[in-house]
């Protein structure tokens, strides 16, 4: 069993005055991934399974606390907040946690990411609000497979998104792509030529095994970001680069264009050994990996000490000592990691 930690407040030491957030490994965490929801308007086969059944409201954090935890990271050291859910956009009112975030001097990137359905709407408002940068999931150009692989999509819906937050002044646009093998491997060219032709990065995307999905064998769907690249490789000059947007992804730009191609491979080429990030789920456990179920319930924290921030800090800083050293995915067993990724955070 992987270990838990909850606090009502305070440290083992009595102490009250936390550290800056360096785990056992002695890797400094910047990067704090934030879930607002496990709620989503759309349901693609990787992420949720058809019928799920989301947390009752009294369990998802208030936007109130949502703010106070970022207002707390920030203090730590955190210089990146990345708001996820399930569909972030989807929480009602979530404006205002965008503008409590953007607020915050030490926070220098605050991202979004989002399946796109709702940025007509709320584009003004985020750039308005702070909002630093803006990731799409996108993982299909063909109507029919986009409805197929998000069970409920309209593709159109998704890019007169992307149209709304290009046309309020979004820079560096990015496209997240999960791409499963005789799913929508052949369309990573296209995705790439539509990146380039709409002024957009890119990462691609390895499945990650998380909840069980029923919707597909994993094993058998995976394709490698190795694969990818030799694919794109046969139309486009790939060049390395040292670009990073502080996340996972391994990026080389396309010679002759702005666009830049990232890999995210947790499978292929494990990213675990400079991870510098965390994850905060909808219903308030941090979890200190993707991949698996160390954890702590800040929820409780929160709740524990509603005008003590120190407290809530402590039991943050105090969480490092189990982070572990990386994730241990394996396609060919059933997942050991029950969560969905909607329940986990983007």
């Amino acid at each position: 069993m992987n270990p838990q930690l909850s606090f009502d407040g305070g440290s083992p030491s009595g102490e009250r005055r936390p550290a800056a957030l360096i785990d056992r490994f002695g890797r400094r965490i910047t990067y704090v991934r934030l879930s607002v929801t496990d709620r989503c308007d759309l349901r693609c086969v990787y992420c949720m399974s058809e019928q799920m059944t989301f947390l009752p409201r009294h369990q998802v954090l208030t936007l109130e606390e949502l703010a106070r935890l970022g207002r707390c990271f920030a203090g730590l050291g955190v210089t990146k907040l990345r708001v996820t859910g399930g569909e972030p956009l989807v929480r009602p009112n979530v404006v205002w946690l965008f503008e409590r975030l953007g607020a915050l001097e030490q926070i220098r990137d605050l991202t979004i990411t989002t399946n796109g359905t709702q940025l007509a709407r709320h584009s003004r408002a985020l750039k308005d609000a702070g909002v630093t940068r803006i990731n799409v999931s996108l993982d299909t150009l063909i109507p029919e497979r986009f409805r197929k692989i998000t069970r409920l999509g309209r593709l159109d819906k998704t890019l007169a998104g992307l149209e709304a937050a290009r046309a309020v002044g979004f820079q560096r646009i990015k496209l997240n792509s999960v791409i499963l093998k005789n799913r929508n491997h052949d369309e990573v060219v296209d995705l790439v030529r539509f990146a380039i032709a709409n002024g957009l990065d890119i990462s691609f995307i390895e499945e990650m095994p998380l909840g069980v999905i029923g919707d597909h064998d994993r094993a058998e769907a995976y394709y490698s970001s190795d694969a990818i690249r030799r694919d794109l490789e046969a139309h486009f000059d790939l060049l390395p680069t040292i670009d990073s947007t502080g996340g996972p992804s391994k990026y080389f730009r396309v010679a002759g264009e702005d666009t830049r191609i990232g890999f995210i491979s947790p499978h292929s080429h494990n990213f675990c050994g400079d991870c510098n990030r965390v994850r905060v789920t909808a219903e308030g456990r941090l979890l200190l990996c993707l991949g698996q179920e160390y954890s702590v319930d800040l929820r409780r924290a929160l709740r524990a000490n509603p005008t003590d921030d120190e407290r809530v800090k402590q039991a943050i800083v105090a969480a490092m000592a189990i982070k572990p050293r990386g994730h241990d995915f394996d396609l060919g067993v059933k997942p050991v990691i029950f969560r969905h990724m909607n329940m986990t955070g983007g």
